[in-house]
């Protein structure tokens, strides 16, 4: 039987998925592959302090997984966006470090970017949907 993809939201959508024609994210079968989340405010808008906003970022994450019964623990590989790595990657580590909060951690990689549509920081990941009991 061919695999269906369903289309998540979290519960308090911003206006960059309407802007920009994207699913938050995509179920297909139990992996849950999330759209990169970046630091927006509900307008869409980025949050201007770096620190405010990779945490914000990772809100925005939580929610999309909330969306799909996930959680941080059911991410698997995570990629994330930095325009300015060499100088943003302690206050990365610094918060990321609060999220992932013990080990076992997911499997990771960072690209330096010139360009995030007025962001400085993006999280993607794929999760894995655990078995409803």
């Amino acid at each position: 039987m061919p695999l269906t993809n369903k289309p998540v939201f979290p519960a308090n959508r911003h206006d960059l998925y309407e802007q920009h024609g994207y699913s938050a994210a995509i179920q297909s079968g139990d992996l849950l592959f999330v759209s990169g989340q970046v630091g927006s405010r509900e307008d869409g808008s980025p949050e201007p302090d770096f620190r405010k906003q990779v945490t914000l970022a990772f809100d925005n994450l939580k929610a999309v997984l909330k969306a799909a019964d996930c959680t941080i623990d059911d991410i698997v590989d995570v990629t994330t966006f930095h325009t300015d790595p060499e100088h943003q990657f302690e206050t990365v580590m610094d918060v990321k470090s609060t999220v992932f909060d013990q080990a076992p951690y997911p499997n990771w990689t960072a690209i330096g970017v010139n360009w995030l549509a007025g962001f400085d920081f993006e999280i993607k990941v794929i999760a894995r949907i655990p078995a409803k009991a």
